[in-house]
């Protein structure tokens, strides 16, 4: 019955982290521009091709 309360807590602990580091990411701005990036592939690829 300790191992569960243990897998509990460590499950706990694990989840606080989680939504402590999805927090900073919606804070911070990660998730503002995703279609930048996208199209940043694509057009470094067509300069490389065109050297």
């Amino acid at each position: 019955m300790s191992a569960l309360y243990i897998t509990i807590i460590a499950a706990l602990i694990l989840l606080i982290i989680f939504l402590g580091l999805l927090a900073w990411a919606i804070v911070s701005g990660q998730w503002d521009d995703l279609e930048t990036p996208a199209h940043r592939i694509l057009l470094e690829e067509l300069n490389e091709n065109r050297k």
